[in-house]
């Protein structure tokens, strides 16, 4: 149909904005310089304005919320709120966003969670005048979750729609507090989460690497993406860390007043249990990171969806192998 032609191109096709009329002022000064120059001013009308890039930092940013969860929260009144947003990517109309971010969001069964975290990442990001696109990956099957394993996958995913600047692997259950923690990548690998209201707002522990963690294209393949093999709950963050200092990355944080998030509270799912293998497998990694990562990320993707607010990709990633 129309929509798979849309879907195949969309790789291709540099996408631009509505053009916005020009503001009394910039024609003003337009013409002054032109002026200078001798030339005919252009015909207005053919000429788009040139956007300019965004500010260093946004204008519109509020710092410090107070985070709601209205339990009656629906997705549509989601997506009454964020019309600004397409097929889950949204770009600033009047300047050109200085990083283009893709946000992958591992998830399976918790729609309450994606839902709270859909309703105040949007508006944040765009406060944030970023160009951006939100992932979910979800796993299918009822197999042991793999987290690491669908970041990967939709880091891979994500690239086949747009060349993003910068990833945000990002936790369904954490929500960020202050929009002056900025969603953007920098010259090294950076963690988001200094603090979160479970455990008092400190660093989880020294070298913690979890939760929300921002790696931009080329640093996220030089360490070969996440290791593959981390079923249940935890290790594969310390892995991540373990495969960051094996470059001699460093890894950076925002200040520890602005890197707060809230924990949406949950139990710990089934299909999570904590993985008991994990240190063992942490050991190995200097040794296997390069053969077990993306490299060797296999999957079969069994539902790509382009919804309003996120472009949900359903994935069977196969289950642990013993």
């Amino acid at each position: 149909g129309e929509d798979a032609a849309v879907a195949d191109v969309k790789g291709e096709t540099v996408k631009s904005g509505p053009a916005l009329p020009a503001s009394p002022q910039t024609l003003v000064q337009a013409d002054v310089v032109k002026d200078r120059l001798d030339t005919p001013p252009p015909d207005r009308l053919t000429t788009p304005p040139q956007k300019v890039e965004c500010p260093q930092e946004s204008p519109l940013l509020q710092g410090a919320v107070k985070l709601s969860f209205e339990s009656s929260l629906t997705l549509k009144d989601v997506e009454g709120r964020n019309k600004g947003v397409s097929e889950g990517e949204y770009e600033p109309s009047d300047c050109t966003a200085r990083q283009s971010v893709a946000v992958l969001i591992p998830h399976r069964s918790r729609e309450r969670h994606l839902l709270y975290l859909l309703n105040h990442l949007h508006p944040f990001l765009q406060r944030q005048q970023l160009h951006y696109a939100i992932y979910v990956i979800q796993q299918a099957g009822d197999a042991t979750f793999n987290r690491a394993k669908l970041l990967n996958v939709g880091y891979l995913e994500a690239l086949k729609d747009y060349s993003w600047d910068c990833f945000i692997f990002h936790d369904v259950d954490l929500v960020p507090e202050n929009d002056h923690n900025v969603y953007v990548c920098d010259k090294q690998p950076k963690h988001l989460v200094v603090g979160r209201n479970a455990t008092g707002y400190k660093l989880r522990y020294k070298g913690y690497f979890g939760g929300v963690t921002a790696m931009t294209r080329d640093q996220f393949h030089q360490v070969n993406g996440f290791s593959n093999t981390y079923w249940g709950w935890g290790g594969e963050d310390d892995d991540l860390r373990i495969r960051v200092e094996l470059q001699k990355m460093t890894i950076v944080r925002p200040p520890a007043d602005i890197a707060r998030y809230t924990m949406v509270f949950h139990k710990r799912d089934s299909g999570n249990e904590i993985n008991k293998d994990r240190m063992r497998l942490l050991g190995r990694t200097p040794l296997v990171w390069k053969k077990d990562g993306l490299n060797s990320c296999s999957y079969e993707t069994v539902l790509l969806e382009r919804q309003p607010l996120y472009v949900n990709v359903t994935v069977d990633i196969g289950k642990p192998q013993n």
